[in-house]
């Protein structure tokens, strides 16, 4: 499991294990935060071959079989 902290996601760097349609490496720009706690609900990634976005929930990053910190 990769542990972070979910408020020092912005701006990390992260490796897909399995390449989805050849974006492999990511960067997180942006994270939806809950109204009312403040909490970090999800993730913007941005592939870095072709700077397309889209959203996640964050909880996604902890599974160590999909996605690993850091580029690799």
């Amino acid at each position: 499991m990769n542990q972070f902290n979910p408020n020092k996601l912005l701006l990390s760097k992260w490796t897909a294990v399995k390449p989805f349609e050849k974006r492999k490496h990511f960067i997180i720009t942006e994270l939806v935060k809950d109204e009312l706690e403040q909490q970090v609900v999800a993730c913007v990634l941005e592939a870095v071959i072709n700077k397309q976005q889209f959203f996640m929930d964050f909880n996604e990053l902890k599974d160590q079989t999909r996605w690993l910190q850091g580029w690799k």
